[in-house]
């Protein structure tokens, strides 16, 4: 994406900001299930957009960091811990598009890092097992790593540089 080279820093300092914006509203429409034991979480998809646009790995902890804090239930370990676990996928995706890995396995730390991440302080909280905490939370995550490779993908036809027609 040639494109993303191209932009200023004001340009991804505007995008990050719509992209944590988007983060936040779809976590408040989704919130119902987007917390406690059982989650599925649609705003993760959107850690998927670091593989395109690799400058949004900060910002994409920083909205669950703000997502948490206005509607999350555990104060500011659900905070932190969010934000880390943003960081966490949002950079290994970055990862796999630098190693030139298939897209996707984007899908794998969307739930794989909230998954075994996040069930690290909510099996404390729940008072439940890590393992079944962990089991359900990569479970509500497959639906957002389908969502946010599928995402990708369309971005990726829709921004491919136009073929440059020879008839005439």
């Amino acid at each position: 994406m040639e494109n993303i080279d191209k932009m200023s820093r004001v340009q991804k300092l505007t995008f990050s900001a719509m992209v944590m914006a988007i983060y936040i509203v779809v976590l408040y429409f989704t919130q119902s299930f987007s917390f406690g034991a059982y989650q599925i979480r649609i705003a993760t998809s959107l850690y998927a957009l670091s593989y395109l646009f690799p400058f949004l790995v900060f910002p994409l902890g920083l909205a669950n960091f703000i997502s948490n804090m206005f509607f999350g239930g555990f104060g500011i370990v659900d905070m932190l811990g969010g934000c880390i676990v943003g960081i966490v996928a949002s950079a290994s995706i970055v990862l796999i598009r630098k190693k030139g890995w298939n897209r996707v396995l984007i899908a794998v730390p969307i739930v794989l890092v909230p998954g075994l991440g996040v069930a690290t302080y909510l099996s404390y909280f729940l008072n439940m097992p890590y393992q079944l905490m962990a089991l359900n939370l990569c479970i509500g995550q497959l639906l957002p790593s389908v969502v946010g490779v599928v995402l990708v993908k369309a971005l990726e036809r829709v921004w491919r540089p136009a073929r440059v027609s020879t008839s005439r």
